[in-house]
């Protein structure tokens, strides 16, 4: 295996997007809705782009939790569905343990709704289990920013490392330097830092004026 440099290798991950329900999705307090929906699409689009094995699990879909938000399967349309019968922690899922290690990698990145929860209790059972846990905190979302809080401190403790979307996203990429360069700034500029678009246009704009001249013809003064 080539050296990694201490980052993630993409090819030892499994995605596990876990619990991100509708019903859920109501509690959540510590981040706009919004904003998470789109860190979870970010997640989905980016583990398409590079076949990332996903799975995902839901929590009682036909109770107050909800089902899973459609954009997962959508973006992602190779992730198994893996049923359970009314764990909590997902990791106590007999079905759920085995697909992952059907898929013989050790790495997991790992997003669930909520954070101190339906993140934290698999992310603890699989570093316990021997695996690398990486959580995505924004694309988890939880019911309060101290509940985050105590999440985050509790998770590292245990072994986890936590992390942001962005930061994921441009772990997994590795380099700019690649076929799909362009499809990632387009993942980042729709779905994590909208403001990144204006960049992009900026730049368009000024190759366009390279190769086609200034679109406003100045007067020059007499």
């Amino acid at each position: 295996m080539a050296s990694t440099n201490g980052m993630i290798d993409p090819d030892d991950v499994v995605m596990l997007l876990i619990d991100h329900q509708s019903g859920l999705f109501n509690t959540v307090q510590d981040l706009p809705v919004p904003d998470l929906r789109n860190y979870v699409i970010a997640l989905a689009k980016t583990a398409t782009m590079l076949d990332i094995p996903v799975l995902t699990t839901a929590s009682v879909p036909d109770g107050p939790n909800g089902p899973l938000i459609p954009e997962i399967h959508q973006f992602a349309p190779h992730a198994q569905f893996i049923p359970r019968t009314g764990q909590i922690n997902a990791w106590d899922n007999p079905p759920f343990v085995e697909a992952i290690e059907k898929t013989g990698r050790k790495t997991l990145v790992i997003a669930g709704t909520l954070t101190s929860v339906c993140l934290a209790f698999p992310a603890i059972s699989a570093v316990d289990a021997g695996y690398k846990a990486y959580c995505v905190v924004d694309a988890s979302g939880n019911w309060s920013k101290m509940a985050t809080d105590l999440t985050i401190a509790r998770i590292t403790q245990a072994g986890a490392i936590p992390m942001d979307t962005f930061a994921m996203v441009a772990e997994l990429m590795r380099t700019w330097n690649r076929p799909e360069g362009s499809q990632f700034g387009q993942i980042i500029a729709e779905h994590i830092v909208p403001t990144y678009q204006c960049l992009m246009e900026s730049f368009a704009k000024a190759q366009a004026v390279v190769k086609d001249g200034p679109e406003t013809k100045m007067d020059k003064y007499q």
